[in-house]
């Protein structure tokens, strides 16, 4: 049981904290993987928002958009300038990790093989 709480004034923080994460696992897979990897990509979805709400114009404001499997997503939030798959899994994952424990929202890990 979590005891987060998912405000408009909660948002901003736990999604910068949730970039750093991911960046920051992402680089390190990637400094163990490199480009020895399959071209993919990864995000972060979010279920259980909708954009026209309050909260979900401000996940919308930091970067997020709809996402056609229902909820809301953000593409590779670790900004990584790679084809390589893993990396772009590892920090999308760490991204989601930190939104399901600073909010409390269900947030998961998508990809794709390209």
């Amino acid at each position: 049981m979590t005891t987060a709480q998912l405000t408009v004034e909660a948002i901003e923080p736990a999604v910068k904290k949730a970039f750093i994460a991911a960046v920051a696992a992402g680089q390190a897979s990637y400094e163990e993987i490199g480009e020895r990897d399959c071209c993919g990509f990864a995000w972060a979805s979010v279920f259980g928002i909708k954009l026209n709400t309050k909260i979900g114009k401000e996940f919308a404001r930091l970067g997020f958009s709809k996402d056609y499997n229902g909820g809301i997503s953000i593409w590779d939030p670790a900004h990584l300038p790679t084809q390589s798959m893993t990396p772009k899994e590892v920090g999308a994952r760490a991204f989601a990790e930190v939104l399901r424990k600073e909010l409390g929202v269900e947030a998961y890990m998508g990809s794709r093989v390209d």
